[in-house]
């Protein structure tokens, strides 16, 4: 008994160890691979399109106050001449559940043309959301906007899947410290899930021919 409790002990340990590795190595890689690529909305290099990444939305359909700031900083990309186009990336997994799809009403409602907006409706995660970009609606050079504690993931990821991606990145939002503290938390983990998304070249949930939403609409 006591050999099968140092076992189980042994490998209990080897597991956190091993746990604490991957994120270490996860959080150097995105660290590394987005240096140099964040930047203000005035210093951003331009770029076709804006590729907003999805977040929480209210039953009501409203974006919660993370995904606002998010389309917020989008709203200020394209006024300010930095990109052409807004691709909106989110989860549209359930008929009832429409990330892409509040995104879109909360850009016209604020002044933005549709025409200017493309909406991705499998963008599941970051990863599909930026290898859709690539694959599916041709993007190769993008500014992503998402938060800051989440920025330099979803840069190395798009960077990696063969976007040329800079990154602007919200704040703002920090006066919801609860949310954040819990947002912070999660990207510990959601770092070595992206070392092994890139490791295994997974396809998106969601492959699907080629869409020309946002060359249309950067070029309208």
């Amino acid at each position: 008994m006591r050999a099968y409790l140092r076992k189980i002990v042994v490998a209990g340990a080897l597991g956190v160890a091993a746990a604490v590795l991957a994120m270490a190595a996860g959080d150097l890689w995105v660290r590394a691979a987005a240096h140099g690529h964040v930047t203000s909305v005035d210093d951003a290099p331009a770029a076709p399109v804006a590729l907003v990444l999805g977040a929480e939305v209210y039953a009501d359909g409203s974006p919660s106050p993370f995904l606002a700031a998010r389309l917020e900083l989008a709203r200020e990309l394209l006024a300010a001449g930095k990109v052409k186009a807004i691709l909106v990336s989110g989860d549209h997994r359930e008929w009832g559940y429409n990330e892409p799809g509040a995104m879109f009403e909360w850009l016209v409602d604020h002044g933005v043309p549709s025409a200017r907006v493309v909406l991705d409706h499998a963008g599941f995660d970051t990863y599909d959301s930026c290898a859709r970009a690539k694959r599916v609606f041709g993007v190769d050079k993008a500014i992503v906007v998402t938060q800051t504690y989440h920025i330099d993931r979803a840069v190395a990821l798009c960077r990696r899947l063969g976007v040329e991606a800079s990154g602007v990145a919200d704040d703002s939002v920090r006066v919801y410290e609860e949310p954040w503290r819990n947002s912070v938390v999660r990207e510990r983990g959601a770092v070595v899930k992206a070392l092994l998304d890139v490791v295994s070249g997974r396809d998106p949930v969601f492959l699907g021919p080629h869409e020309a939403g946002v060359e249309v609409a950067v070029s309208s």
